[in-house]
């Protein structure tokens, strides 16, 4: 079903290609008869302007049945000039696990008791930045650019590089740190 906008384009575009197959110039450009034009009008983005980048830390449900690990799913996101917060993926994480000593009767050394706001935070920070000794980047900013001008956002690297960085932890893993 075509958009809005977009018959009346492509009744233009009909009318000149019929045009131009009847014309006998000679020359010059023509498109061919049979091109598929998937044109898009883009209207301008009322979305507003990136004034944040960050990161949100959230625990993963599913798999929530070991009793010696919890996992976390993090997801960067953009916030707008009104406060909104455009996610721009949900693709990382991280799990964190007890492991045994073992010594007899020591049970487990590395508990969640010595988990903090401050671990997670370093965790979630180790997640979104880049694996690659060779980027000089804290983050990929290029690649986090694209992701927001896919979503409609104007913005660039250089942008988001000057644009403060804030990890949120939910209400979620706050609990999760108070039960500990």
């Amino acid at each position: 079903m075509p958009k809005p906008g977009q018959s009346r384009w492509r009744d233009r575009l009909k009318a000149r290609r019929s045009q131009a197959l009847s014309s006998d110039t000679g020359g010059g450009w023509h498109p061919h008869p049979d091109a598929i034009d998937d044109h898009v009008e883009l209207r301008p983005d009322n979305r507003g302007r990136v004034t944040g980048l960050g990161a949100i830390c959230d625990l993963r449900q599913e798999g929530a049945k070991d009793a010696h690990s919890q996992s976390f799913v993090v997801s960067e996101f953009v916030t707008l000039d009104d406060g909104r917060r455009v996610i721009l993926h949900e693709s990382r994480g991280f799990t964190i696990g007890w492991r045994s000593s073992g010594e007899s009767g020591s049970g487990d050394i590395h508990s969640w008791n010595h988990e903090t706001a401050d671990s997670i935070t370093r965790n979630v920070l180790n997640v979104v930045r880049p694996d690659d000794d060779e980027c000089p980047d804290d983050h990929p900013w290029s690649w986090l650019a694209s992701l927001a001008q896919a979503q409609g956002l104007h913005v660039t690297a250089e942008d988001l590089r000057s644009l403060p960085y804030e990890v949120i932890l939910t209400e979620s893993v706050h609990q999760w740190l108070k039960r500990r």
